[in-house]
């Protein structure tokens, strides 16, 4: 599939500049559960797990963890290649790349909005524990809800949506790349779920938008396309199969 300059421009962008929800018409702090308070079941449990799974540090699961940090485009595409069956790029599904773009600012605003309202330390700041990324990459922001859940769960319900044959590995993807966060040890279980929360309600929010009913249209026409062509590069079996083995593995 090729395609002309400008639409090789406009993928090339990495970020939206614009979502589809107007600032202030959604609320998700309304949503959300309070995050866990020092002391209370919630907290305890995630002391325990972040414990827990220090044990995973050096194993494969821990190299996933790793490799899921990234949040280019191009980076969840390749992540998602083997759930979808097809080797996803920014270049070969630009609509795709744009509808998910704009979705990802709306739902990144609301999680950020409840970050800095809740301010809960990451688990790393209060237990003792290696982290698959540089600390000071995350020391100065917050812990609930996880930014990177929040994307990666935007990610798995929109493409489910454009391929929903593909629902099942495509959202064990999604859920294992939120469970990533726990496993690199810079978000506490809590936080993944509440950013799961996060993009899920403002994901249900944007549905009537007229925009984003356009672009989620031209998104479907794309994939399907892209699904019924056999020129479209498939991503290796093996490699697939290593990552199922690993989103196979449960984080609690």
């Amino acid at each position: 599939m090729l395609l002309g300059g400008a639409a090789i421009a406009r993928v090339e962008r990495t970020e939206a500049r614009s979502g589809y929800l107007t600032p202030g018409a959604f609320d998700v702090l309304a949503i959300l559960p309070a995050a866990p308070r020092p002391g209370d079941p919630r907290a305890i449990a995630d002391r325990a797990i972040f414990r827990a799974t220090r044990a995973l540090v050096g194993t494969a699961r821990w190299a996933m963890a790793t490799n899921d940090v990234k949040l280019a485009p191009a980076d969840m595409m390749r992540d998602f290649s083997c759930a979808t069956g097809i080797m996803l790029t920014p270049q070969i599904a630009p609509r795709t790349a744009t509808l998910i773009a704009r979705a990802s600012f709306d739902t990144a605003r609301g999680t950020g909005i409840a970050k800095n309202f809740y301010k809960r330390q990451r688990p790393f700041l209060i237990d003792q524990g290696t982290i698959c990324q540089p600390a000071a990459d995350v020391a100065d922001s917050y812990d609930y809800p996880s930014g990177h859940t929040t994307a990666g769960w935007t990610w798995a319900t929109l493409l489910a949506e454009l391929a929903p044959d593909r629902a099942t590995p495509i959202l064990a993807r999604g859920r294992a790349f939120g469970e990533s966060r726990v496993v690199c040890g810079v978000h506490n279980a809590s936080a993944v779920e509440g950013g799961r929360l996060s993009a899920s309600a403002t994901l249900t929010a944007a549905r009537d938008v007229p925009a984003f009913k356009a672009d989620l249209a031209a998104a479907r026409g794309e994939m399907d396309a892209l699904r019924r062509d056999p020129r479209t590069p498939k991503p290796a079996p093996a490699q697939c199969s290593r990552e199922a083995a690993l989103i196979a593995q449960r984080i609690d």
